[in-house]
Formats: C-alpha cells, sequence, structure tokens
C-alpha cells in the first residue's frame, strides 16, 4: 500500500494510556538528563566524546512541551467542557510539584550544613550561596526573582512550569476551539512570535534563556505542547505510519546533534516524536515503561542532589589516594546507577506515600463537605 493511501484512512486516535511508548519515552529523557548534569563530573567531561551532552537545554525544552501535551491530553476537554474547576486542576498540579521539591531542597541544605560542620567544604562553595537558596526553595527564580543559582539549580523549571499551569485552563478553552491543522500552526505561529520578541527585547531565543526568564521560556513551549496534544485528539494517524514517523524523527534528531545545535529544527523534531508515540496505541501495557514514567519525576528532582553528594565524597577520597583513570570511570559509573537508584528510593518511599496521604486529605475534605448540611436559608423579619 503506498504511503500517501496508508496516510489517506480514518479512524479515531487512541486515548492516552499508562504502559506505552509516551512513558517509555518520559523515562528515557529523565535518564538521559542525568546523564547530561553527570557529565562534567566524569574523568574526562562526556562533551569532549560527542557535543550533545552540553545540550541539555533540548532535554529540558522536551520536559516542558511534554508537560503540556500530556496535561492536554489528560485534562484538556474536561477544563475546555468546563467539567474540571481550574482551582482543582491547580491545587493538584500544585500539589504533586511542591511537597517532593521542598524535601529535596530541605535535605539538600541539611547535607551542606552537616558537610560544612564536619569540616567539609564544597568544593566549589559558589554553588551553595545561601543568598541564592530562598528564591529557589519557594520556586520564584523563573519569575526575576533574585536567586536560584547553583543548589538544585534545575528546579527552575519547576518554577517556569507552575506559571505555566495558571494559564493551562485559559489555553485549553481558547486552543480547543481550533480543528486539528490548525492547531499546528498556531503552535508554529506562537513560537515563531515568541522567538522573534525574546531575541528582538532579551537578545536570547526562548528555547535557551537565561534563569531569570525561565517563565518566559517555558509559557510558548508550554502552549506548543497544549496544541500538539488536542491536535493528536482531532488527527488520526496510521500506527504503522506513527512508527515511522516517530522513528525517523529520532533518526534526524540524532544526526543533526551530530553536526551541529540546529536548535528550532531540534524542537520540530521532538513535537514530531511526541506526536508519533502519542499517536500509537498500547495494545499491551509494559510495567518497566509504566514504573519508568512514575519514576521520571524523582529523577529529575534527585539527580543533581546526588551528583552534589556522591561527587562531594568521592572528590575528598581522590584527594587522599589519588585514583587510577579506570577507578574514577568505575565511580563516576556508580554514581550515575546510584542516581536512578536514590529516584526509586525516593518515589517509593517519600514521593507516592506523600501523593497517597494528600489524596487521601482531599477525599476527607470532599467527604465532610457533601456531609455538611446546606445552611439554612435567611428569612426577614
Amino acid at each position: 500500500m503506498r504511503l500517501s493511501t496508508y496516510l489517506a484512512q480514518t479512524g479515531t486516535p487512541p486515548p492516552i494510556q499508562r504502559g506505552g511508548w509516551l512513558d517509555a519515552l518520559r523515562f528515557i529523557v529523565a535518564a538521559m538528563i542525568i546523564i547530561h548534569h553527570f557529565q562534567l563530573a566524569a574523568p574526562v567531561p562526556l562533551v569532549e566524546f560527542h557535543p550533545v551532552f552540553e545540550r541539555g537545554y533540548l532535554l529540558t525544552n522536551f520536559f516542558i512541551i511534554d508537560s503540556g501535551y500530556v496535561l492536554t491530553r489528560l485534562y484538556g476537554k474536561s477544563m475546555a467542557r468546563g467539567q474540571l474547576a481550574p482551582g482543582q486542576f491547580l491545587r493538584q498540579r500544585f500539589s504533586r510539584v511542591i511537597p517532593a521539591h521542598l524535601i529535596v531542597s530541605l535535605g539538600l541544605a541539611a547535607i551542606v550544613l552537616a558537610a560544612t560542620s564536619a569540616g567539609l567544604d564544597p568544593r566549589h562553595p559558589e554553588w551553595f550561596d545561601w543568598s541564592q537558596y530562598p528564591a529557589q526553595l519557594f520556586l520564584v527564580q523563573s519569575y526575576g526573582v533574585p536567586g536560584g543559582l547553583g543548589w538544585n539549580a534545575p528546579t527552575w523549571t519547576l518554577s517556569a512550569l507552575l506559571g505555566c499551569y495558571v494559564a493551562f485552563p485559559v489555553l485549553a478553552r481558547v486552543f480547543s476551539r481550533l480543528g486539528g491543522f490548525q492547531l499546528l500552526l498556531v503552535g508554529v505561529g506562537i513560537f515563531t512570535i515568541a522567538n522573534f520578541f525574546t531575541w528582538a527585547v532579551l537578545g536570547y531565543p526562548v528555547y535557551q534563556m537565561p534563569l531569570a526568564f525561565g517563565f518566559l521560556r517555558a509559557l510558548p513551549l508550554f502552549a506548543c505542547g497544549i496544541l500538539l496534544g488536542f491536535a493528536s485528539e482531532r488527527v488520526f494517524v496510521p500506527p504503522r505510519a506513527a512508527a515511522i514517523l516517530g522513528i525517523g524523527a529520532a533518526v534526524a534528531l540524532a544526526t543533526l546533534q551530530y553536526f551541529d545545535r540546529h536548535s528550532v529544527a531540534s524542537l520540530a523534531l521532538i513535537c514530531s516524536i511526541l506526536f508519533a508515540v502519542g499517536a500509537i496505541p498500547v495494545r499491551s501495557a509494559s510495567p518497566i515503561a509504566k514504573t519508568g514514567a512514575l519514576i521520571a519525576y524523582s529523577m529529575f528532582l534527585t539527580n543533581e542532589v546526588v551528583r552534589i553528594t556522591w561527587f562531594g565524597v568521592v572528590n575528598v577520597l581522590d584527594a587522599r589516594f589519588s585514583f587510577s583513570e579506570g577507578t574514577a570511570w568505575a565511580l563516576w559509573a556508580s554514581g550515575v546507577g546510584f542516581a536512578f537508584a536514590v529516584a526509586v528510593v525516593f518515589y517509593r518511599f517519600v514521593d507516592a506515600p506523600t501523593q497517597r496521604w494528600l489524596a487521601s486529605r482531599s477525599a476527607m475534605a470532599s467527604m465532610r463537605k457533601i456531609r455538611s448540611p446546606d445552611p439554612a436559608p435567611a428569612t426577614t423579619a
């Protein structure tokens, strides 16, 4: 069958489901973020082997676009129809992000305090400037508030996403009125206008701006994810064609990165990969992919703390014993593995129980509200 005829077939796009390629992709990107953050601590920085290892901003952009995409697939219709109240959505998202962040941030501060009290000063004390800590702790560093550098620096993404969550109800209602290919065109338009604005006014591309402009960087990408999510529900792509699109986009992305950054083209390919995996139905859910997606947030949140702690100890030991290059590589690889292990433990024993407790509190509050009798109507004398 010719590809043009195959693409012309009509059908219903599959619903978003756990255990499929989308879950696997979230885990893969989280793993690549860990390697990117650890690459400078290797005996030989990995960027010397291939420049792609320094392009973590593309992984961050994927994380932001994917957030808009997944939230739209999960809540876009109900939000647009008024079945999900904005306040309920925001409570859910903020409670998902903030508690785990606070636990990790306070834990990192405790580690630094304990180390300095024991006479183990950080190798890079500028990364632990206490004046930078409050903005990061309260997740306001992406809105021009001074601070947020060092410490668990990748949390600027969470800061920016909180603002995107606030914008989501409005964007979902507006974008839900557009047709499938209109959504794609609007996405290209939003990105083009935002990129022109940031270059003209701030001197940076929209996809790679300083931390203080994090929200301005994230919002257009998040909006593109929303548009892509709605388009995935409107435009049917046969599974085989979606697989061809996804594999082709992934190969093209890897090839482009070998030669140069090609940031805009790379973003288009990232969107193509997301669109493709969302069009492939989950015929048999993979427990491994599901678990990988569940721990992806913990991987993102904890890996920098693990890197700081692990290599803080390794550097002290290296200064005393002068490790060979082979031992240094083994310790580096062990650190990467330890980051995965910590993420699993954090999800299993901290994040998941916290979310269950918050869910039970929310359910109890809802039950009390239902059981409470309506107040007696006011009467006039």
